[in-house]
């Protein structure tokens, strides 16, 4: 078995809960978290040339990990696509592609298929839309790419946007594929930072991958950070000869 820590963080454009624009103060947020893989969100400015608020030299010097380059890009500055950009340490990247998801608003998603320490892992970054008929349609989709793998463990983050977690939840096509030592541990409130009650950024272990102590990065500096604390958990791979499928 392998065990890593991942984490989710929309970091909302290097802007703080005191408005401020601070990247430097972002990166310590995610050097903070200690892990192994990011998917972070918001990375890029929306309008305009969609000029990256980070510096990936920065990243990779105050935290060791590493940004996944992309040939796709909505502009030559953006850092990843629609915002989505993969943090990884000393991780083997197969194969890294963008795909665009369905639904009224420009979304889109990073599939990466990685070997960590050895161990085949496919880790799906994505930023999900407001619209619960736009978040449904892309819950099949990411549903879809989980299932068109080739059997190895799947790794799910990214800010979903949804906070229901009954019948109403907008991620239902994928709760077939959740995986977590407690179901009713599998969400954690994340937003709004200072005070958080909604439970919108998601880390969900899929196939042959447990998600465990799932948690709020809750920190003095985490508050100020994003309007979104980052969200942390244990990753335990298991080997292919003890598939639980």
């Amino acid at each position: 078995m392998t065990d890593l820590i991942v984490s989710s963080y929309n970091i909302h454009k290097a802007v703080g809960t005191d408005l401020r624009r601070d990247p430097a103060r972002t990166v310590q947020v995610i050097n903070e978290l200690g892990a192994d893989i990011v998917a972070l969100q918001e990375v890029d400015r929306r309008f305009g040339d969609r000029k990256g608020v980070l510096d990936p030299a920065t990243l990779r010097q105050e935290t060791g990990l590493s940004p996944i380059t992309l040939t796709d890009r909505l502009g030559a500055k953006a850092h990843g696509w629609h915002g989505n950009l993969l943090l990884l340490r000393g991780a083997e990247i197969e194969e890294a592609r963008a795909v665009t998801l369905p639904g009224l608003e420009p979304r889109g998603a990073i599939v990466a298929d990685i070997r960590m320490n050895g161990q085949p892992l496919r880790v799906i970054a994505a930023h999900l839309g407001l619209l619960h008929q736009s978040r449904l349609l892309q819950a099949r989709f990411l549903s879809k790419e989980i299932e068109s793998g080739d059997g190895r463990p799947t790794l799910v983050m990214g800010d979903f946007n949804e906070w229901r977690l009954g019948a109403g939840c907008s991620l239902m096509p994928l709760r077939r594929e959740l995986r977590a030592v407690k179901r009713s541990a599998a969400t954690i409130a994340s937003f709004p930072a200072q005070m958080p009650i909604l439970p919108l950024d998601r880390i969900i272990g899929c196939r042959r991958a447990e998600v465990m102590d799932l948690r709020a990065h809750d920190t003095a500096l985490a508050r100020r950070a994003s309007d979104h604390l980052p969200i942390r958990a244990g990753l335990r791979l298991e080997a292919a000869h003890s598939a639980v499928i």
